[in-house]
């Protein structure tokens, strides 16, 4: 009886959305209610191995309860005051966050040490919207310090964000049919072709290089770390200011708090959403005090961004992901699940860093990969027809994976 009023529950939850929502996303037939680490339990009462996190977001895994108890707690006092005024947990959020960009790891991302750098943070609601912020510190240094330059440098395959400075900067021309003209002043380059960024800077008029250190919506392809120290030395040369786009690579995703590290460089500018607050929608951008301190009152705002409720999840998320040392569970369990994906039948490679992962299949079968996993209990993605897109919670576990590997390579043999 129960699960027969659980199933009405879908049918009318997928009415109302049919027809009260813009169509902007085609949905699997699913309805989630509840979550633990990293499972998902939908209105039927039918239990699923996440391996999406509700797309790199959920890093606590889902309803952590640390997390959980923090947003109670601030329930009950106070969520929405508007930025005019100081916010109870802030402050503190932004502290932990500028020590984790500090942080010096290996390139496996093992933590080493600190530069001591002192971070400035902007919160927002999205990565979008972080992205934008980091776009405008970007120019006020162009305008402050080049001379007025304004143009930004980005990557072929990479993605920003859907507002139309963010898709201007996604170098993706799937996303641009339809919503131009954007704004000007965007060039993009095949990731790891210095010679081809190099040219675009000698033709003048950039401000800034923005790159994401694995590009996730492009198919997970990871930018070389010896070509990371190298943009960063074309960045030292001319002047201008390195943005790296961490949104779905930051904290721990990877392994290290943050991608960039793996490399030995430090960016200039920092965008990250997604995983800061465990799926509370939370997004940031930081950058180093020098040109964090061009910025003055008026420059830039959020009615929501860092409010009461997303400062306390946030603070709970960093520390729990702190104090749990994340970053080590990452490295091996994410190790584990690169070995587990080579060794499945028709994928050709295995890219990414940490807990994210793409595999490339020889035959076009992904988008019904993710129909029949779901069908079989695993929540997966796909990036095209021959790519899919591993981003579990960060607490997932090697067993999961094991489980996970086991019936993605029986739904694979059936497939091809």
């Amino acid at each position: 009886m129960a699960k027969h009023m659980m199933t009405n529950h879908f049918d009318e939850a997928k009415a109302l959305d049919d027809t009260y929502v813009m169509h902007t996303y085609g949905r699997l037939p699913v309805e989630f209610v509840s979550g633990s680490g990293a499972e998902l339990t939908d209105s039927t009462g039918k239990v699923y191995l996440d391996f999406l996190a509700g797309i790199g977001c959920a890093s606590l895994g889902h309803a952590d309860p640390v997390v959980a108890a923090a947003i109670k707690s601030q329930l009950d006092r106070v969520w929405q005051v508007g930025n005019y005024y100081y916010v109870e947990h802030r402050g503190e959020l932004a502290q932990a966050i500028s020590e984790l960009l500090s942080t010096i790891t290996d390139e496996e991302g093992h933590a080493m040490g600190s530069t001591g750098t002192l971070w400035k943070t902007f919160f927002a609601n999205s990565g979008a919207e972080a992205n934008e912020g980091a776009l405008k510190v970007a120019r006020r240094w162009g305008e402050k310090k080049l001379g007025g330059a304004s143009g930004i440098i980005t990557a072929r395959q990479s993605f920003h964000g859907r507002t139309l400075a963010t898709l201007a900067a996604t170098g993706q021309d799937v996303f641009h049919k339809s919503f131009g003209p954007f704004p000007d002043g965007f060039t993009s380059v095949a990731l790891n072709d210095l010679d081809a960024l190099a040219a675009a800077v000698e033709a003048g008029g950039a401000c800034a290089i923005m790159l994401e250190c694995v590009q996730g919506e492009g198919g997970v392809w990871p930018a070389e770390l010896s070509y990371l120290q190298d943009v960063r030395d074309l960045c030292d040369e001319h002047g201008l200011a390195l943005i790296v786009d961490e949104v779905q690579t930051g904290f721990f995703r990877c392994g290290a708090p943050f991608a960039f590290q793996m490399a030995g460089i430090e960016p200039d500018i920092v965008s990250m959403a997604k995983g800061i607050a465990s799926g509370f929608p939370t997004g940031a951008v930081a950058a180093r005090a020098e040109l964090a301190d061009l910025m003055v009152p008026g420059d830039h705002g959020s009615t929501f961004g860092g409010n009461a409720l997303a400062a306390a999840a946030g603070l709970a998320t960093v520390t729990e992901l702190v104090q749990r040392n994340m970053g080590e569970h990452v490295i091996a369990t994410g190790q584990h699940l690169a070995e587990r994906l080579a060794e499945l039948p028709h994928v050709t490679e295995v890219r990414g860093r940490g807990l994210m992962r793409g595999i490339q299949l020889d035959v076009p079968i992904a988008t019904p990969l993710v129909d029949e996993g779901l069908k079989a209990g695993l929540v997966l993605n796909h990036i095209g027809d021959s790519i899919l897109r591993f981003l579990p919670p960060l607490v997932v576990t090697e067993q999961q994976i094991d489980t996970m590997a086991e019936h993605l390579a029986m739904l694979i043999e059936q497939l091809a």
